[in-house]
């Protein structure tokens, strides 16, 4: 099956970067890769970002981080962090989310649910959901506006996001003004045209999918007992949902499962507005930054919610 070919600036850092990150990962990896995950940057940004902790219990956790110069009450975005169910925790992949947050002058709060396979579905999901409950219960200790909550997150996190927005959907609340799903893990099938392309190739191809997926649903992955929370892409009805941001790579495992995605939205009725970079890998805008397709898609992002919440 022919690939779709990488941005020539992107291809060349996969090069060094595939050295230490390996395309295909197995149940077996797991432990190593845990190690592996590198520690946060600082995140108070020189100190114009406050930070402060929240334990749920149970194991869950919140981060709020707070522009210095934010307003109170402040917009809010409860962000859901990336690393394929598996892999990560809440103050892993905050650059952007705070540049946002400065940029805008609005609150992130990351949550730190609970991993796979240790804690299979629905605890990632229900953890999710249970933060976003508490943060809109808590909108007045935590400075922010109940009325203007986004909820966003990558890979991992924007199918968790997805589903955590479902979830508020069909238990009548809390509020959500949008959702950002940056290339969102949205389908444990795992059968698409992209995902067949992407095997062996690029970050997260079709053999790390089915290692994640395995661990979230163990047995049940690919068959007909999934719920729509866990696998956002089995939903048949996405009506009453916020806008959508929806981004991804065109040389990506996740492009044909998040493009459809949008058009489901579309076809309910919604109100999506999808981007898919072309040549662009998974998570090519975290990993090599500078490049100018990142570049592109990070201002597009920034832009939507300048949009969204009118500043």
């Amino acid at each position: 099956m022919n690939a779709v070919p990488f941005d020539p600036e992107l291809a060349a850092a996969l090069t060094v970067i595939s050295e230490n990150l390996p395309p295909s990962l197995t149940a077996e990896m797991i432990p190593l890769m845990r190690q592996g995950v590198a520690p946060a940057e600082d995140l108070t940004l020189g100190g114009i970002v406050t930070l402060a902790d929240v334990d749920l219990g149970d194991g869950v956790s919140l981060l709020v981080c707070r522009p210095v110069a934010a307003p109170t009450p402040a917009p809010v975005v409860y962000w859901i962090h990336g690393g394929g169910m598996i892999l990560g925790d809440h103050r892993v992949g905050l650059a952007d989310p705070l540049a946002w947050a400065v940029e805008l002058g609005l609150v992130v709060v990351s949550v730190d649910y609970r991993l796979a396979p240790e804690h299979p579905d629905p605890t990632p999901v229900e953890d999710c959901y249970r933060g976003l409950t508490y943060v809109a219960k808590n909108a007045a200790e935590l400075g922010i506006d109940p009325a203007r909550i986004v909820v966003a997150g990558g890979s991992a996190g924007g199918g968790l996001a997805a589903g955590t927005v479902l979830l508020a959907r069909d238990r009548g609340g809390p509020e959500v003004i949008g959702q950002v799903l940056l290339c969102p893990m949205l389908d444990d099938r795992n059968q698409t045209v992209s995902s067949h392309q992407m095997s062996g190739r690029g970050i997260w191809d079709r053999t790390s999918n089915e290692t994640g997926w395995t661990a979230l649903l163990g047995d049940r992955r690919g068959g007909p007992d999934v719920s729509i929370y866990a696998s956002p892409s089995r939903a048949t009805d996405l009506s009453g949902l916020p806008p959508a941001f929806i981004d991804v790579g065109s040389a990506e495992t996740f492009r044909d499962e998040d493009v459809a995605y949008a058009t489901a939205i579309w076809q309910s009725g919604g109100q999506a507005e999808l981007h898919v970079w072309p040549g662009g890998f998974h998570g090519f805008d975290m990993m090599v930054p500078q490049a100018a397709l990142s570049q592109r898609a990070k201002q597009a992002r920034l832009d939507w919610l300048r949009r969204l919440l009118g500043r």
